[in-house]
């Protein structure tokens, strides 16, 4: 089993920048992808950003040029810079975990951190 926690959400107004990170503790080994991905109300969940265990990244169109995904392997921690929020952005946000094993993929989510933009 695989745990994610995370931290960082908050109430912040439009312009303001927040830094999520997720802590990842169990059975992890293998390829492992983290990500970010957010859900607003009565929306479906979209990508914010993935990275590969190798450094490569990959971005949602909402968050190009402002978010920045970053990972420490050392402390199996995925992290999100958030900047120049807009309150569109507010939504929760999900951290998320694929394992890779040879042909098998399993993903695991955290409980989601609230984030809400607003003056």
């Amino acid at each position: 089993q695989v745990q994610l926690v995370e931290s960082g959400g908050g109430l912040v107004q439009p312009g303001g920048s927040l830094r999520l990170s997720c802590a990842a503790s169990g059975s992890i080994f293998g390829d492992v992808v983290m990500g970010w991905y957010r859900q607003a109300p009565g929306k479906a969940r979209e990508l914010v950003a993935l990275i590969s265990s190798g450094g490569s990244t990959n971005y949602g169109d909402s968050g190009k040029g402002r978010f920045t995904i970053s990972r420490d392997n050392a402390k199996n921690t995925v992290y999100v810079q958030l900047n120049s929020l807009r309150p569109e952005d507010t939504a929760v946000y999900y951290c998320n975990a694929a394992i890779i094993r040879g042909t098998a993929v399993n993903n695991y989510w955290g409980q989601g951190t609230q984030v809400t933009v607003s003056s």
